[in-house]
C-alpha cells in the first residue's frame, strides 16, 4: 500500500489528471499542487479544448491553487507533474514561488532544464524521474496514435 502522503501518491494523482487529458484527446500531461499533504490545485492540458496555447497542466494547477489560497504566491507548496515543465510554465512556476517541483519524464526538446541559467525560482528544489517510465509510455503511445 502506498503511503497516502508520499511523493509517489501525489504523482499518481497527477497521472489521474493526465488520464483526463488523454480522454479529451489532449497531450496527456497532468499536475497537482500540494500544501501540507493536501491537494489544493489540479490541472491537465486543455490547449485543444480551450484553443489556447497557454492552457498547460501546470498553469491550470497554479490557477486552481491560487484561487484555493486566495493568494498569488504558492510558498511551501509542491508541484507534481508528469512531464518536465516547458519554459513558459517554468516562468509561471518561478513567479508563483513554489518550494519544490517533482516531475516524471524529461522533455528533451522543450523542457525548461535545457536552459541555462535556470528559469526556475532560485529557491525552488527540482526533482526528476519519479514514475518516468510510465509518463514516457503514455506520451509515446499518444503521439504514435497521432501519426
Amino acid at each position: 500500500m502506498i503511503n497516502p502522503f508520499s511523493d509517489e501518491y501525489f504523482m499518481k494523482e497527477a497521472f489521474k489528471e493526465a488520464e483526463l487529458a488523454l480522454e479529451k484527446d489532449e497531450v496527456p500531461v497532468g499536475a497537482v499542487i500540494v500544501l501540507k499533504n493536501q491537494i489544493i490545485g489540479r490541472g491537465h492540458n486543455l490547449t485543444q479544448q480551450f484553443n489556447d496555447v497557454t492552457a498547460h497542466a501546470e498553469v491550470q494547477a497554479i490557477t486552481a491553487a491560487s484561487e484555493f489560497l486566495g493568494a498569488k504566491y504558492l510558498k511551501e507548496c509542491v508541484l507534481y507533474v508528469t512531464l518536465e515543465p516547458c519554459p513558459m510554465c517554468a516562468g509561471a512556476l518561478a513567479w508563483s514561488q513554489l518550494d519544490r517541483i517533482v516531475f516524471a519524464a524529461h522533455d528533451d526538446k522543450r523542457g525548461a532544464g535545457n536552459f541555462k541559467p535556470s528559469i526556475y525560482h532560485p529557491k525552488t528544489k527540482i526533482e526528476a524521474g519519479l514514475m518516468q517510465l510510465q509518463s514516457e509510455v503514455m506520451l509515446k503511445e499518444f503521439f504514435a496514435k497521432k501519426r
